[in-house]
């Protein structure tokens, strides 16, 4: 039902479209022919020659004689039946005058390699390669804190925060005691060494240990990577746990950004292409980026596969969580010549692609109603799959125009055949529906009401239930006759009356929802 509502409205946005179409077609056919010489020429002349009148808003309405419009009760218009003439009723015959007032020009089909510029939205990404979680390899506390806020710039190696740890302490004084078995039992020392090592001491803080002879009480956190810290975790005097995070550092000298290319798209988007993209917060600089990485998968919610690309972030403009707008210039995805015609050539009827042929063996402007198939959107033009050849010439402007002389001439063209189509969608719905109903099941039950307004209430509610068809309630009888797609909906159907005021023999309603009912429907409700 609702694709029919779309088709309905797409149906009356043609209709609009082409009602000057229709009138401008209407001005040009009566003045088709030597019309320099003929101005002087009467409108009681021209409607005593003609023998068809029309309404130029509704061209399907043809008479004998002069009237209105019983659609829209305009005066009705004399049709010159010679203007359009030509053979087969997909052709329409235009005048040379006719075709300058209307502006029609055209154009010859050809190949090309289309190209195609698409302009993706975008967002500023920390590279998930280049970021470290620096987490706590012992227990202890938090005796100095290096890094004192987010966003803070460190060096590798640098000092994040100082930790006292006893189970490090112990540690060392399992060491000293390996030391003394080192020639005799070399695998214990080498064991209290990388137990160590293990803790994040380095080989050059456990040598320094080893010749002080002297536990450390406290041990340094030393930071992995150059870059900024994007989160910390701890405050100085906290107790952490083995395992902790302590940090979040991400380099930021290299950045993704991630554009949202929606499913059109996506074939005319290569890995290796290069992209250019802007940010609000530089003007007029445009950075340069490529193509590493295109989602396999489509987001199910925002309907887009997120294309990444990577860029070198001189001087850090660009920041995480920034909004970018890509600019990806491609070729076509099949990297060959395509027969292309630009996209003011097409009409739509809503199913179908349209475009008027000229018929190059007549001597006058002779125009052939023409379906085709048309492949990939590429710009200013659409690839054609089937439906023209090379060399073919076709209207590029003016074709809402011809379309209307067509129809007007009682042609084919793209309105009849967005009307062929909503009859026929409307056919199918009949058809869905008679079938639904010929399918229904049948059921019925008491329902307490009194007036009309009762009756239209209660089949309201009735018909709200997903799956019923038809409900017709008796105010006499106080019975609800319900047809339905299955049987099981009569419990569904009693709740909805229920709760719009109404008892059923099922479901008594609501005091609340029953006192709502204006004084004229409340019944008299049993015990």
């Amino acid at each position: 039902m609702l694709n029919f509502i779309k088709n309905k409205k797409s149906l009356a946005i043609n209709a609009g479209l082409i009602i000057a179409g229709i009138f401008i077609g209407w001005l040009f056919f009566r003045g088709g022919g030597n019309h320099s010489s003929h101005r002087t020429v009467t409108t009681r002349q021209d409607t005593t020659a003609a023998t068809v009148w029309t309404c130029a808003m509704h061209p399907q309405i043809r008479q004998d004689k002069p009237g209105k419009c019983p659609i829209c009760a305009m005066d009705l218009v004399p049709l010159n039946t010679s203007a359009g003439s030509a053979d087969g009723p997909g052709k329409i015959e235009i005048s040379e005058s006719a075709m300058k007032i209307a502006d029609v020009q055209t154009s010859t089909v050809q190949r090309a390699v289309p190209g195609k510029e698409i302009r993706l939205p975008g967002k500023v990404m920390t590279d998930e390669r280049k970021i470290a979680v620096i987490t706590a390899r012992f227990g202890g506390r938090v005796e100095k804190l290096f890094v004192n806020y987010t966003g803070q710039q460190v060096q590798q190696g640098e000092k994040l925060a100082t930790i006292y740890s006893p189970e490090l302490v112990t540690a060392q004084k399992e060491l000293f005691e390996a030391i003394s078995m080192k020639q005799t039992n070399p695998d214990y020392y080498n064991a209290a060494r990388n137990k160590l090592k293990l803790w994040s001491l380095s080989s050059s803080q456990i040598d320094e240990i080893e010749k002080k002879g002297d536990p450390q009480f406290y041990f340094d956190v030393l930071s992995t990577l150059n870059g900024t810290v994007m989160k910390r975790e701890i405050a100085l005097g906290d107790y952490i746990e083995e395992g902790a995070k302590l940090f979040e550092i991400a380099d930021l000298s290299q950045v993704w950004v991630l554009f949202d290319a929606y499913e059109q798209d996506i074939p005319w988007i290569k890995t290796g292409q290069e992209v250019n993209f802007e940010v609000q917060s530089v003007p007029g600089k445009i950075f340069t980026g490529t193509v590493t990485f295109i989602d396999p998968i489509i987001d199910q919610e925002a309907r887009v596969a997120y294309v990444r690309t990577e860029t070198f972030n001189t001087g850090g403009r660009l920041k995480p969580g920034m909004f970018a707008r890509g600019i990806f210039k491609t070729k076509f995805p099949a990297g060959e010549n395509a027969l292309i015609i630009p996209k003011s050539s097409v009409l739509w009827t809503g199913k179908k692609a349209v475009v008027y042929v000229k018929d190059k063996t007549k001597n006058k402007p002779v125009f052939e109603y023409r379906e085709i198939i048309l492949g990939e959107d590429a710009g200013n033009f659409y690839v054609v799959n089937n439906g023209l050849t090379e060399g073919e010439e076709i209207v590029t402007n003016g074709v809402f125009k011809v379309d209307a002389a067509a129809q007007l001439a009682g042609k084919r063209s793209m309105m009849n055949v967005v009307e062929d189509e909503a009859k026929e969608k409307a056919e199918e719905m009949h058809r869905h529906e008679n079938t639904a109903k010929q399918d229904a099941k049948h059921f019925s039950f008491k329902v307490l009401g009194n007036c009309e307004m009762c009756e239209a209430r209660i089949e309201k509610a009735a018909k709200s239930v997903n799956g019923v068809l038809e409900a017709d309630w008796n105010k006499e009888t106080k019975i609800i006759h319900i047809s339905a797609v299955d049987e099981s909906l009569k419990e569904k159907v009693s709740s909805a009356i229920a709760i719009a005021g109404h008892d059923t023999e099922f479901t008594r309603t609501p005091e609340e929802a029953y006192n709502k009912l204006p004084v004229c429907c409340r019944f008299e409700r049993g015990k």
